[in-house]
């Protein structure tokens, strides 16, 4: 329910109805509760995905609506939905890691990596570096995985998740002879 509220008032934000997205905000904060529209959208998809569209006809910067109506449909309509975000939105990251992914399950490894590549080349996101460290990884570039990992690690030094990295662990027994 707190992911909904939050979500419904970004959507209000985006049609400049501010004093209802501040009351959706406000309630979320009351609730406390996470991941309550997950529950609700696998019980009635459809009924989600025509809220979805209906706020998106209403909003002047529908970016976020059409990001959030992309997880309540097929694999098609959520590219159509994120490719929108994308042209309305290009500095949101979501699409991208959704792209690349689609990309890696179709064995597109190397366009699966540009994709994440161009979100990187505007925001260094950890979870792009990181996700992208693995594609190296998977198509044997450990130099290309290092590359990811030294640069999230320059995001935040308390990463683990490069630490331990095979590219990581592979350059370590490197340089200790192990």
């Amino acid at each position: 329910m707190l992911h909904a509220l939050n979500n419904l008032g970004s959507v209000y934000v985006d049609c400049l109805k501010l004093d209802l997205a501040a009351d959706c905000y406000i309630n979320a904060l009351k609730i406390r509760h996470t991941r309550a529209h997950q529950g609700l959208a696998r019980d009635d998809k459809v009924a989600a995905y025509n809220e979805m569209t209906k706020l998106i006809e209403k909003a002047q910067n529908n970016a976020s609506a059409y990001e959030k109506r992309s997880e309540y449909c097929e694999r098609e309509l959520t590219k159509a939905d994120l490719e929108m975000v994308t042209r309305l939105d290009p500095l949101r990251v979501y699409p991208y890691r959704y792209r690349a992914a689609v990309l890696m399950d179709n064995h597109k490894e190397k366009e699966a990596i540009a994709e994440l590549s161009r979100a990187i080349a505007f925001r260094a996101d950890l979870h792009l570096l990181h996700l992208r460290a693995a594609f190296h990884e998977h198509i044997g570039d450990v130099l290309g995985a290092l590359r990811d990992c030294r640069a999230a690690l320059s995001v935040d030094p308390t990463t683990k998740r490069c630490w331990n990295s095979t590219a990581c662990k592979t350059v370590r027994s490197c340089k200790l002879g192990i």
